[in-house]
């Protein structure tokens, strides 16, 4: 196994794409393994890194089936859904308080 060419922030050769651009042409990179990185030097840390794939071996994004999405609906639902009230807040219920707001600070809802 021998190293991956690196090239820097907008040097990369036609023909090579990072995940997130193959995602947005519809694709996946269909178990092919990476052929180099991208790397953007920053200034006082190590610098970024993505991972090329090469668009010819990549594939078609599988499309989205009737029970995916209802298994993604129930979960969104889930994470909307307050612990205290049982109530859908309407927007995800922060991980740093637990529950929606209404319950988290009750004496802000007596004073309004």
């Amino acid at each position: 196994m021998g190293t991956l060419p690196v090239y820097r922030w907008h040097l990369a050769p036609d023909g090579l794409a990072t995940r997130r651009q193959l995602r947005a042409a519809g694709l996946r990179p269909g178990g092919q393994d990476v052929v180099a990185q991208l790397e953007r030097p920053r200034r006082r840390r190590g610098p970024l890194v993505a991972y090329l794939y090469r668009l010819d071996l990549a594939l078609p994004v599988r499309p989205m089936t009737a029970r995916k999405a209802a298994a993604l609906d129930r979960a969104n639902l889930a994470r909307r859904t307050c612990p205290a009230c049982r109530t859908d807040a309407g927007y995800v219920i922060p991980a740093s308080l637990g529950m929606c707001g209404p319950c988290a600070y009750p004496e802000a809802q007596r004073v309004a």
